[in-house]
């Protein structure tokens, strides 16, 4: 029988299972993470674990916390296992098992925030760290600015004491720590954005400058905001995945599957101190940009590539779409033809040898990872990950028409049915508004570039309009795979 996972239940696990030789009762708390779902869990608390294995950083424990109810559900379900993590990694040879330990807490999820800035406030915690997803940083897709605009930015600025908003929240501590002479603690966006860090500095001081201008120039000057690149394929958690942990024997509630391959670039930018991440395997540079910018427009932008005609074909995984060999042969042509030439090389990696990695680890069998999962927040992700390689194409004069027809794969997929006549469920924050503008697009594809706070401008560039509404009616009238071949023949 399954072991239920537990503090007391750690030396009773198979032998095969790996788990915290550290006292975890000893650990002391210096990070809050906001935000704790499976890539944090797979990926940043894993190198603090790491760390904790040497007998390093035992005084940086995790602080789990959330602003969702979904949070507070997450919190009673590790609360219940002692803030321990089944992490299971799985490779193409065989898969492992090993218990994560590096989260002591998790703050309870109330209404207005009030433990959670009551935690952050204290002055053992020196980050606080996030991963809430790309497109939850309040930003305009078309100007790249502040949306001051959205009705929770709103509420927080009027009531900057009950915020509705992760942001809220840390700038609430934040007023709370330079009152009572605490200090600043560091900002660490762990999320999937160019200039993350950048990101999340132009948030917390925005908001702060709502209400408190005095606060936000204090913020601005105190506070550090380092840019990081994070790395690694972390599907959904569903019943297949709390099935591998009971093969294992370990009877988890929340584990985490992950793939054979992790990378964490970050800028040594810590205003109170940072554990040593470095010698778990990450890295310190100056320059995340050029690391980040390899990975969002290789893997990132490659994802957006693939999952809209997978969706539209009805094919599930990732995996399964690397063997359907049109997909791939349409990833291959896309990825070293027009989004290659516009990436710079970083140090022992070209991004030529960068597309060969992402192939592998995308056709990786034994990764469940869906395409609905990666088709998720479209209206995010293409203008974060592939709209910035069109605008570069464009300007160098260089083919964009692969990437026009990644857009036009998009606007048919949000149109909400596949090619067999199955409904595609929603699957985006605007989905809506999605629908309604693919439904118009089918007659007039130009309706879909004039969604300006996707586009901007590219709708008044003809070599890219004109090859998206030509690709779009294509795909309408002739199928999806005809369209691919065609582009794939040149």
């Amino acid at each position: 029988m399954a072991i239920k996972l537990s503090n007391a239940t750690l030396a009773s696990l198979p032998d095969e299972v790996k788990r915290p030789s550290y006292d975890r009762s000893k650990l002391r708390p210096g990070i809050v993470h906001i935000g704790l779902g499976n890539f944090h869990r797979a990926h940043q608390s894993w190198y603090l674990h790491r760390l904790m294995e040497q007998g390093l950083a035992q005084d940086w424990a995790i602080v789990g916390a959330g602003v969702r109810p979904f949070d507070e559900e997450q919190r009673l379900k590790m609360a219940a296992q002692d803030y321990l993590t089944t992490l299971i990694e799985l490779d193409p040879t065989g898969s492992s098992a090993e218990v994560v330990g590096s989260m002591i807490d998790y703050v309870p999820v109330e209404e207005g925030s009030g433990p959670l800035i009551a935690r952050m406030t204290e002055p053992d915690i020196r980050i606080v760290a996030l991963t809430v997803t790309e497109g939850g940083y309040y930003v305009d897709p078309a100007t790249k600015g502040f949306d001051a605009t959205h009705p929770d930015i709103v509420h927080d600025a009027a009531h900057p004491d009950r915020p509705k908003t992760a942001f809220g929240a840390m700038v609430a501590a934040l007023r709370l720590r330079r009152d009572r002479g605490v200090g600043p603690f560091t900002g660490q966006c762990c999320d999937n954005l160019q200039s993350n860090g950048d990101v999340l500095r132009q948030t917390i001081v925005s908001l702060a400058r709502l209400s408190d201008p005095e606060l936000a120039d204090w913020i601005d000057a105190n506070c550090t905001f380092p840019n990081a690149m994070v790395d690694c394929i972390v599907p959904a958690t569903g019943p297949k995945e709390i099935a591998l942990a009971l093969g294992f024997g370990i009877d988890d509630a929340v584990p985490v599957t992950h793939e054979n391959f992790r990378q964490w670039v970050i800028e040594d930018e810590f205003c109170q101190g940072r554990p040593d991440w470095d010698k778990a395997g990450a890295q310190f540079s100056d320059n995340v940009h050029g690391y980040e910018a390899q990975k969002i427009r290789i893997l990132n932008a490659g994802h957006q590539v693939i999952v809209n005609a997978a969706e539209l074909l009805h094919i599930e995984t990732i995996a399964e779409i690397m063997a359907h060999e049109t997909i791939h042969a349409f990833f291959r042509k896309v990825e070293l033809e027009e989004i290659v030439p516009h990436v710079v090389p970083v140090p022992g990696m070209t991004p030529g040898q960068y597309v060969d990695l992402i192939d592998r680890r995308f056709a990786n069998p034994a990764i469940v990872d869906t395409t609905r999962r990666v088709a998720f927040d479209g209206s995010s992700r293409h203008p974060g990950f592939v709209l910035p390689t069109v605008r570069d194409g464009l300007r160098a004069g260089t083919s964009v028409e692969g990437l026009a027809l990644v857009e036009a794969l998009w606007a048919r997929m949000c149109e909400g049915t596949r090619e067999d006549g199955t409904r595609i469920a929603p699957n985006d924050p605007f989905w809506s508004d999605l629908t309604a503008v693919a439904g118009a697009a089918k007659a007039d594809p130009r309706a879909w570039l004039e969604m300006r706070h996707n586009y901007g401008a590219l709708a008044d560039e003809p070599r890219f309009a004109d090859a998206f509404g030509r690709w779009l009616r294509m795909i309408w009238e002739d199928g999806v795979e005809a369209a691919l071949r065609r582009y794939l023949a040149g």
